[in-house]
């Protein structure tokens, strides 16, 4: 989601480990990158500082307005991650395969539908790589931060 002409912000759920928001919080730094699969070749890269906004966050709850599709009681909302921009560059994406999109799955929102706080933040403490990354740096705090919202 665009925030401001400077500030981007995606969600961060369960299903994956803890990666982007162990070197978030290590060092802030950020790429995110967009390739077109249809049309005209084309990639963009989005390079910054980035910070996981955890769900006990006073800005928790403002964020989620910025995703009006999305339950923000939903189980295995982890955090908004939140970029602000520092240099938008694209290149060709010549390389990149045409590709169609077919339909969403809605296999992780069923999952995860299962779960309350306390069943996730025990199923995160029994997986690698969420409370830490795969190379020691701090990842998600668990147990899960309450909500805010």
């Amino acid at each position: 989601m665009v925030l401001d002409e400077h500030t981007v912000a995606y969600l961060d759920f369960a299903g994956s480990n803890a990666e982007t928001i162990a070197h978030l919080r290590e060092n802030g730094r950020i790429t995110l990158m967009w390739c077109a699969f249809q049309g005209p070749p084309n990639i963009v890269r989005v390079h910054g500082r980035g910070e996981p906004v955890f769900r006990d966050d006073p800005r928790f709850k403002e964020l989620l307005t910025h995703f009006p599709d999305i339950d923000p009681t939903r189980h295995g909302l982890r955090a908004v991650i939140v970029v602000s921009a520092e240099l938008v560059r694209d290149s060709c994406g010549y390389a990149v395969p045409h590709m169609s999109y077919d339909e969403d799955r809605d296999l992780h929102r069923k999952r995860f539908a299962r779960e309350d706080d306390d069943s996730l933040s025990a199923y995160f403490t029994k997986k690698d790589h969420i409370a830490t990354s795969l190379d020691g740096l701090p990842g998600l705090p668990l147990p899960l931060p309450p909500s805010t919202v």
